[in-house]
Protein backbone atom coordinates (compact mmCIF):
# COMPACT_ATOMS: atom_id res chain seq x y z
CA UNK A 1 0.00 0.00 0.00
CA UNK A 2 1.62 3.62 -0.87
CA UNK A 3 1.89 6.15 1.82
CA UNK A 4 -0.29 8.40 -0.16
CA UNK A 5 -3.27 6.00 0.79
CA UNK A 6 -2.13 5.26 4.57
CA UNK A 7 -1.91 9.10 4.93
CA UNK A 8 -5.14 9.51 3.62
CA UNK A 9 -6.78 6.85 6.36
CA UNK A 10 -4.76 8.42 8.70
CA UNK A 11 -5.60 12.02 8.15
CA UNK A 12 -9.79 10.94 7.76
CA UNK A 13 -9.06 9.11 11.18
CA UNK A 14 -8.17 12.62 12.31
CA UNK A 15 -10.47 14.64 11.08
CA UNK A 16 -12.84 11.97 12.89
CA UNK A 17 -11.25 12.32 15.80
CA UNK A 18 -11.44 16.39 15.51
CA UNK A 19 -15.43 15.70 15.35
CA UNK A 20 -16.05 13.61 18.26
CA UNK A 21 -17.66 14.85 20.89
CA UNK A 22 -17.76 12.19 23.54
CA UNK A 23 -15.81 11.45 26.84
CA UNK A 24 -13.79 8.78 25.49
CA UNK A 25 -10.38 9.43 24.43
CA UNK A 26 -10.07 8.07 20.84
CA UNK A 27 -6.93 9.51 19.36
CA UNK A 28 -7.24 7.13 16.41
CA UNK A 29 -10.38 5.40 17.41
CA UNK A 30 -12.60 4.76 20.74
CA UNK A 31 -10.79 1.41 22.96
CA UNK A 32 -13.81 -1.24 22.93
CA UNK A 33 -14.91 -3.49 25.43
CA UNK A 34 -11.92 -5.49 25.61
CA UNK A 35 -9.51 -2.75 25.70
CA UNK A 36 -11.15 -1.64 28.98
CA UNK A 37 -10.97 -4.93 30.50
CA UNK A 38 -7.32 -5.23 29.91
CA UNK A 39 -7.28 -1.33 31.25
CA UNK A 40 -5.54 -2.36 34.75
CA UNK A 41 -2.38 -4.57 34.27
CA UNK A 42 -2.14 -7.03 36.49
CA UNK A 43 1.68 -8.49 35.83
CA UNK A 44 3.50 -8.54 38.95
CA UNK A 45 6.48 -5.91 39.10
CA UNK A 46 9.29 -6.71 37.72
CA UNK A 47 13.07 -5.45 39.15
CA UNK A 48 15.12 -2.47 37.30
CA UNK A 49 18.03 0.13 38.07
CA UNK A 50 17.19 3.47 38.03
CA UNK A 51 17.26 5.22 34.75
CA UNK A 52 20.18 6.38 33.88
CA UNK A 53 18.72 9.02 31.74
CA UNK A 54 19.28 13.18 33.05
CA UNK A 55 15.90 14.33 34.91
CA UNK A 56 13.56 15.72 32.18
CA UNK A 57 11.25 18.54 32.64
CA UNK A 58 13.05 20.43 35.49
CA UNK A 59 11.59 23.44 36.33
CA UNK A 60 13.47 24.88 39.11
CA UNK A 61 17.21 24.60 37.05
CA UNK A 62 19.28 25.10 35.05
CA UNK A 63 18.08 28.47 34.15
CA UNK A 64 17.71 27.72 30.50
CA UNK A 65 15.27 25.28 30.94
CA UNK A 66 13.23 27.75 32.77
CA UNK A 67 13.70 30.27 29.89
CA UNK A 68 13.12 27.79 27.27
CA UNK A 69 9.57 27.61 28.61
CA UNK A 70 8.88 31.22 28.55
CA UNK A 71 10.23 30.65 25.26
CA UNK A 72 7.76 28.32 24.34
CA UNK A 73 4.83 30.21 26.33
CA UNK A 74 4.38 27.90 28.79
CA UNK A 75 4.61 27.71 32.38
CA UNK A 76 7.17 25.61 33.63
CA UNK A 77 6.50 21.90 34.85
CA UNK A 78 7.82 20.42 38.09
CA UNK A 79 10.44 18.40 38.27
CA UNK A 80 9.42 14.39 37.68
CA UNK A 81 10.29 12.33 40.91
CA UNK A 82 13.18 9.86 40.65
CA UNK A 83 11.62 6.60 39.07
CA UNK A 84 10.81 3.23 41.39
CA UNK A 85 13.58 0.84 41.77
CA UNK A 86 11.04 -1.79 40.63
CA UNK A 87 8.67 -1.07 37.78
CA UNK A 88 5.00 -0.88 38.45
CA UNK A 89 4.29 -2.82 35.12
CA UNK A 90 6.23 -6.11 35.34
CA UNK A 91 7.01 -8.52 32.81
CA UNK A 92 4.21 -11.15 31.98
CA UNK A 93 3.99 -14.30 34.13
CA UNK A 94 4.98 -16.96 31.10
CA UNK A 95 2.09 -18.10 28.94
CA UNK A 96 -0.14 -14.92 30.41
CA UNK A 97 -0.36 -13.32 27.35
CA UNK A 98 1.53 -9.43 26.69
CA UNK A 99 -0.29 -6.96 28.85
CA UNK A 100 -2.43 -4.45 27.70
CA UNK A 101 -2.42 -1.09 29.45
CA UNK A 102 -3.86 2.25 29.28
CA UNK A 103 -2.36 3.82 32.65
CA UNK A 104 0.32 3.02 34.91
CA UNK A 105 -0.46 2.20 38.89
CA UNK A 106 0.87 5.37 40.84
CA UNK A 107 0.24 7.77 42.92
CA UNK A 108 2.60 10.29 41.86
CA UNK A 109 1.44 13.57 39.87
CA UNK A 110 2.53 12.40 36.26
CA UNK A 111 1.67 11.58 33.22
CA UNK A 112 3.68 10.07 30.46
CA UNK A 113 3.79 11.68 26.20
CA UNK A 114 3.40 9.66 23.55
CA UNK A 115 3.57 10.56 20.35
CA UNK A 116 1.96 8.21 16.99
CA UNK A 117 2.55 7.66 13.42
CA UNK A 118 5.36 9.90 12.12
CA UNK A 119 4.05 11.62 9.17
CA UNK A 120 4.75 15.16 10.34
CA UNK A 121 8.59 15.73 10.91
CA UNK A 122 7.97 19.93 11.94
CA UNK A 123 12.29 20.59 12.48
CA UNK A 124 10.71 23.31 15.65
CA UNK A 125 9.56 20.29 17.14
CA UNK A 126 12.96 19.09 17.51
CA UNK A 127 14.07 22.10 18.63
CA UNK A 128 11.52 22.22 21.05
CA UNK A 129 11.97 19.09 23.08
CA UNK A 130 15.52 19.56 23.25
CA UNK A 131 14.99 23.27 25.13
CA UNK A 132 12.13 21.80 27.31
CA UNK A 133 13.67 18.31 28.12
CA UNK A 134 10.30 16.80 27.78
CA UNK A 135 10.41 13.09 28.08
CA UNK A 136 8.20 11.28 25.27
CA UNK A 137 7.57 8.03 23.76
CA UNK A 138 7.45 7.48 19.72
CA UNK A 139 5.10 4.73 18.37
CA UNK A 140 6.02 5.03 14.63
CA UNK A 141 4.76 3.60 11.13
CA UNK A 142 7.31 2.87 8.63
CA UNK A 143 4.64 3.74 5.78
CA UNK A 144 4.35 7.25 7.53
CA UNK A 145 8.38 7.69 8.31
CA UNK A 146 10.31 5.75 5.30
CA UNK A 147 10.21 9.44 3.67
CA UNK A 148 13.10 10.59 6.39
CA UNK A 149 13.73 8.10 8.70
CA UNK A 150 16.72 10.63 9.85
CA UNK A 151 14.08 13.16 11.46
CA UNK A 152 13.41 10.72 14.44
CA UNK A 153 16.84 10.35 15.21
CA UNK A 154 18.15 13.38 17.21
CA UNK A 155 14.90 13.13 18.89
CA UNK A 156 15.96 9.68 19.82
CA UNK A 157 18.99 10.76 20.92
CA UNK A 158 17.84 12.88 23.45
CA UNK A 159 16.00 9.59 25.02
CA UNK A 160 12.95 9.51 23.74
CA UNK A 161 12.37 6.00 22.57
CA UNK A 162 10.77 4.44 19.37
CA UNK A 163 8.90 1.92 19.29
CA UNK A 164 6.16 -0.46 16.90
CA UNK A 165 2.89 0.89 15.46
CA UNK A 166 2.99 -0.97 12.12
CA UNK A 167 4.36 -0.83 8.88
CA UNK A 168 0.92 0.09 7.23
CA UNK A 169 -1.35 1.67 9.93
CA UNK A 170 -4.01 -0.95 9.32
CA UNK A 171 -7.07 -1.87 11.67
CA UNK A 172 -5.41 -5.05 13.04
CA UNK A 173 -9.43 -6.49 14.34
CA UNK A 174 -9.72 -6.90 9.91
CA UNK A 175 -6.42 -8.97 9.78
CA UNK A 176 -5.95 -12.40 10.55
CA UNK A 177 -3.07 -13.53 12.77
CA UNK A 178 -0.24 -13.96 10.07
CA UNK A 179 -1.38 -10.72 8.69
CA UNK A 180 -0.79 -9.45 11.91
CA UNK A 181 2.19 -11.00 12.58
CA UNK A 182 3.78 -9.78 9.47
CA UNK A 183 3.07 -6.06 10.15
CA UNK A 184 4.39 -6.16 13.63
CA UNK A 185 7.14 -8.17 12.86
CA UNK A 186 8.42 -6.54 9.94
CA UNK A 187 8.13 -3.32 11.61
CA UNK A 188 9.82 -5.05 14.64
CA UNK A 189 12.94 -5.38 12.15
CA UNK A 190 12.83 -2.68 10.37
CA UNK A 191 12.94 -0.23 13.16
CA UNK A 192 15.72 -2.37 14.65
CA UNK A 193 17.75 -2.20 12.08
CA UNK A 194 17.60 1.79 11.50
CA UNK A 195 17.78 2.72 15.03
CA UNK A 196 19.92 0.16 16.59
CA UNK A 197 17.24 -0.95 19.06
CA UNK A 198 14.42 -3.40 19.13
CA UNK A 199 11.19 -1.93 20.60
CA UNK A 200 10.05 -3.37 23.64
CA UNK A 201 6.36 -1.65 23.83
CA UNK A 202 3.49 -1.69 20.61
CA UNK A 203 0.37 0.49 19.89
CA UNK A 204 -1.87 -1.44 17.69
CA UNK A 205 -3.47 1.50 15.21
CA UNK A 206 -6.68 3.09 16.08
CA UNK A 207 -6.26 0.91 19.51
CA UNK A 208 -7.96 -1.98 18.19
CA UNK A 209 -6.56 -5.35 19.00
CA UNK A 210 -7.61 -8.99 19.49
CA UNK A 211 -6.29 -11.93 20.73
CA UNK A 212 -4.12 -12.50 17.78
CA UNK A 213 -2.48 -8.87 18.32
CA UNK A 214 -1.51 -10.16 21.52
CA UNK A 215 0.18 -13.52 20.25
CA UNK A 216 1.69 -11.82 17.48
CA UNK A 217 3.21 -8.92 19.60
CA UNK A 218 4.70 -11.94 21.96
CA UNK A 219 6.18 -13.77 19.15
CA UNK A 220 8.03 -10.42 17.82
CA UNK A 221 9.56 -9.84 21.09
CA UNK A 222 7.38 -7.27 22.31
CA UNK A 223 6.73 -6.80 26.10
CA UNK A 224 3.52 -4.52 26.39
CA UNK A 225 1.19 -3.06 24.01
CA UNK A 226 0.22 0.64 25.04
CA UNK A 227 -3.02 2.24 24.45
CA UNK A 228 -3.88 5.66 26.31
CA UNK A 229 -6.58 7.90 28.57
CA UNK A 230 -6.44 10.90 27.02
CA UNK A 231 -6.10 11.85 23.49
CA UNK A 232 -4.86 15.61 22.26
CA UNK A 233 -6.67 17.30 19.66
CA UNK A 234 -5.44 20.90 18.76
CA UNK A 235 -6.65 23.01 22.26
CA UNK A 236 -8.19 20.52 23.68
CA UNK A 237 -7.70 16.94 25.39
CA UNK A 238 -10.58 14.11 25.16
CA UNK A 239 -11.10 12.38 28.02
CA UNK A 240 -11.98 9.00 28.86
CA UNK A 241 -13.29 9.47 31.88
CA UNK A 242 -16.79 11.31 33.32
CA UNK A 243 -14.82 13.95 35.35
CA UNK A 244 -12.72 15.09 32.34
CA UNK A 245 -9.35 15.01 34.32
CA UNK A 246 -6.20 13.67 34.22
CA UNK A 247 -5.00 10.86 36.76
CA UNK A 248 -1.84 9.70 38.11
CA UNK A 249 -0.05 7.93 35.63
CA UNK A 250 -2.12 8.38 32.74
CA UNK A 251 -0.90 7.55 29.37
CA UNK A 252 -1.28 10.60 26.99
CA UNK A 253 -1.80 9.97 22.97
CA UNK A 254 -0.57 12.64 20.70
CA UNK A 255 0.12 12.59 16.94
CA UNK A 256 2.62 13.46 14.58
CA UNK A 257 0.35 16.15 12.59
CA UNK A 258 0.85 19.29 11.43
CA UNK A 259 -1.01 22.56 9.96
CA UNK A 260 -3.01 20.70 7.50
CA UNK A 261 -5.08 18.37 9.96
CA UNK A 262 -4.57 20.40 12.65
CA UNK A 263 -6.30 23.42 11.04
CA UNK A 264 -3.49 25.66 10.49
CA UNK A 265 -2.01 24.57 13.83
CA UNK A 266 1.79 23.63 14.24
CA UNK A 267 2.67 20.39 16.10
CA UNK A 268 4.91 22.75 18.16
CA UNK A 269 1.77 25.13 19.13
CA UNK A 270 -0.29 22.07 19.60
CA UNK A 271 2.01 20.18 22.32
CA UNK A 272 2.50 23.37 23.88
CA UNK A 273 -1.20 23.87 24.59
CA UNK A 274 -0.80 20.03 25.49
CA UNK A 275 1.71 20.94 28.32
CA UNK A 276 -0.08 23.54 29.47
CA UNK A 277 -3.45 21.27 30.05
CA UNK A 278 -1.05 19.18 32.13
CA UNK A 279 0.45 21.84 34.07
CA UNK A 280 -2.75 23.79 34.82
CA UNK A 281 -3.99 20.51 36.82
CA UNK A 282 -0.94 19.87 38.97
CA UNK A 283 0.68 17.49 36.96
CA UNK A 284 4.22 17.18 35.47
CA UNK A 285 5.71 14.52 32.79
CA UNK A 286 7.82 11.49 33.62
CA UNK A 287 9.13 9.02 31.15
CA UNK A 288 7.05 5.62 30.53
CA UNK A 289 9.90 3.38 30.10
CA UNK A 290 10.88 4.09 33.53
CA UNK A 291 7.46 2.36 34.35
CA UNK A 292 7.00 -0.47 32.34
Amino acid sequence: MGWHAVDRRIKRAALACLLLTTVFATGCAAETSADASADSPSAAPGSSTPSTHAPRGDAGAPAGTAAAYRKWGIKPLAAPPAPPAAKPVGQAAAGSGVPVISEIPTKEKIVFLTFDDGAEKDPKFVTMMRELKIPFTMFLTDAAIRADYGYFEPLQGLGDSIQNHTLTHPNLRTLGASAQKLEICGQQKKLKDRYGTAPRLFRPPYGNWNEDTRAAAASCGLEKIVLWRESMQIKNMQYQRADKKLHPGDIILAHFRGPSELKGTTMTEMTANMLRHIQEQGFTVARLEDYL
